[in-house]
């Protein structure tokens, strides 16, 4: 689940394992989904990939992990509720956001009956989960900083402790810089600043928006 500070991990490219039960072969194919048209998108691309299938099962959630907000799922022919359902309560319960899975099958003649299905399709979906290749996202805010030029290299100094990136500057009458950091360390960052400046610093936040960083599991 994601922390109160709004980091998540999302998928940082394709992923795609295969496993054999009874003779049917299951393939398992995940990527990032920042939305339903984007996972829609990329279960039509593996749809045309494996038209010779005989059933391509999917499900995503389309935002943080266990966010049910944009979520859809599909059994493609099998029986109701032994694929699409468990495969999203897979997602929904795992620790990664943004993502969408689909499980391909070949069927290899052997039924493995309505138990059976909801195995191996939660199997295949944690399966491709384990190694999926995620980046860590990060909710960001834009601050605007106004202050006395007295000040501008005690507040410079406060910024790697709170993750603030100076994205642009300007020097007139006083120092005024525009911030990028976490949306969690906004409210830290702010008493910080006005306590230096004795609360002469002006403060606004002008924007939000989301960046994502390496990560790996």
């Amino acid at each position: 689940m994601p922390g109160m500070n709004g980091r998540y991990r999302i998928p940082s490219q394709p992923h795609q394992v295969e496993l054999t039960i009874r003779r049917s072969r299951f393939l398992a194919t995940a990527a990032h989904a920042p939305d339903q048209e984007q996972a829609k998108a990329f279960i039509a691309s593996v749809r045309e990939r494996h038209a010779d299938a005989t059933h391509n099962c999917w499900a995503f959630a389309a935002g943080p992990p266990g966010d049910s907000a944009h979520i859809g799922q599909s059994d493609d022919g099998e029986p109701h509720g032994t694929a699409g359902r468990p495969m999203l309560n897979v997602l929904l319960h795992g620790d990664v956001g943004e993502v969408v899975v689909v499980v391909t099958r070949y069927f290899g003649g052997i039924k493995l009956g309505t138990g059976g299905l909801v195995r191996a399709y939660s199997d295949l979906t944690r399966m491709v989960l384990e190694d999926l290749p995620c980046r860590e996202k990060v909710d960001t805010v834009t601050l605007r900083v106004i202050l006395a030029y007295e000040h501008a290299d005690a507040v410079q100094r406060l910024l790697p402790e709170f993750e603030a990136q100076i994205t642009a500057e300007q020097y007139g009458a006083d120092a005024e810089y525009q911030l990028t950091l976490p949306r969690e360390h906004l409210p830290a960052l702010e008493r910080a600043v006005l306590d230096i400046t004795s609360g002469l610093a002006l403060l606004e936040s002008m924007a939000e928006k989301e960046s994502a960083s390496g990560f790996s599991p």
